[in-house]
């Protein structure tokens, strides 16, 4: 039975995963061993990575259809460790992480592969039962939503907020949902943005938007993020100021340079052809997704898919778009290539269950 699994992986998406993470590893060697860099964040990588792969294979191995059974206890389990960790220590400015030896833990990341099972679940049962239109299915899948949106929001974490948001409204378009539904909620949408912005957002938050259109309005304060990253994108031009020798990695000027801001430590160090090769990756990567998409059998495996697929694409986006000052600063990380332990795992487990998609897809034809 492994066997006959390990013939059906799709191959192609571990090749991609490798090389992503083969470049995030060089580009962090370099930007850990700079100014204000931390050596041990690569030897964690290193370590996260290796979890990351068997987690991978063994969900692979799983099937995920039994994901069915058990979503909602595991959606309560970390209901409740969103709500714990708003009562625990600040770091960076948020309550985000639960800090485990030397080791952190970020529930909110892992809700994002928890809220994918649960819609996949209730949008597989609604179909089933043609009930995706009815206004009741909405309702609950709004709230399945909200709640650790809500949670997530307090502690504050926005971006991981909006990547939710993304995936729920791409999951729920695939779904076919009504057109009237979808008018609906960009016109909520539309006179919600700027109420929420006057009287919902916090100063800070306010600040970084008029800093995203403006960076220069305060470029020693909330603009020198973006700033230094468009300096540092910038300055690799074709091939690279070559590794450890980027101006704004290597002095320290470069803020976040391992999470946030690898993207701009590998376009300084390794330049335009390094980068450019890392977006044609997740585009491969994504295709991938979508393919497995569109030959799985059943809903549930292919809202997953849809699932992983708009996740990973809002994180692709998000980050190398906040890079180069195309999109705000929301602290996003870059999948695969970002330090991170919580953020590598969850990658990894979104791609497991694509995987245990695909292996289970009978007509295999990729």
């Amino acid at each position: 039975m492994i066997k006959k699994l390990l013939k059906k992986i799709d191959y192609r998406i571990i090749i991609v995963i490798f090389i992503l993470f083969g470049i995030g590893a060089v580009g962090l060697y370099s930007a850990s061993h700079g100014a204000g860099g931390n050596s041990d964040e690569f030897t964690k990588q290193m370590i996260w990575f290796a979890v990351g792969v068997v987690c991978m294979m063994a969900i692979t191995f799983f099937d995920y259809k039994h994901l069915k059974k058990i979503w909602i206890i595991v959606y309560i389990v970390f209901l409740a460790l969103l709500v714990g960790v708003l009562f625990s220590n600040r770091n960076h400015g948020a309550t985000s992480w639960y800090k485990i030896g030397i080791f952190s833990f970020q529930p909110s990341e892992f809700f994002k592969i928890v809220l994918i099972i649960g819609l996949s679940s209730l949008i597989a049962y609604f179909h089933e039962k043609e009930a995706i239109n009815k206004i009741t299915s909405l309702i609950l899948l709004l709230i399945i939503l909200a709640i650790p949106s809500f949670l997530i929001i307090k502690q504050p974490d926005y971006g991981t907020a909006l990547v939710m948001i993304f995936t729920f409204c791409i999951m729920l378009f695939i779904a076919d949902i009504n057109i009237k539904y979808i008018v609906a909620g960009v016109i909520v949408a539309i006179i919600a943005l700027p109420l929420a912005y006057h009287f919902v957002l916090p100063d800070h938050a306010k600040t970084r938007i008029m800093v995203f259109i403006n960076p220069e309005l305060d470029p020693k304060g909330a603009g020198y993020n973006v700033i230094q990253s468009k300096l540092a994108v910038g300055s690799g031009m074709a091939t690279g100021m070559g590794l450890l020798n980027g101006n704004q990695t290597q002095m320290g000027m470069l803020p976040m340079k391992t999470t946030d801001f690898i993207y701009s430590v590998i376009s300084e160090e390794m330049g335009f052809f390094v980068s450019a090769l890392i977006v044609l990756l997740y585009i491969i990567l994504l295709y991938r997704i979508l393919k497995v998409a569109h030959l799985a059998k059943d809903m549930f495996g292919k809202m997953i898919c849809i699932g992983a697929f708009a996740m990973i694409l809002a994180h692709v986006v998000e980050n190398i778009g906040m890079t180069m000052g195309l999109m705000p600063i929301t602290g996003i990380p870059l999948p695969f290539i970002s330090y991170g332990g919580s953020s590598m795992l969850t990658n990894f487990i979104a791609i497991g269950l694509v995987q245990s998609v695909n292996v289970r897809i009978k007509n295999f034809g990729l």
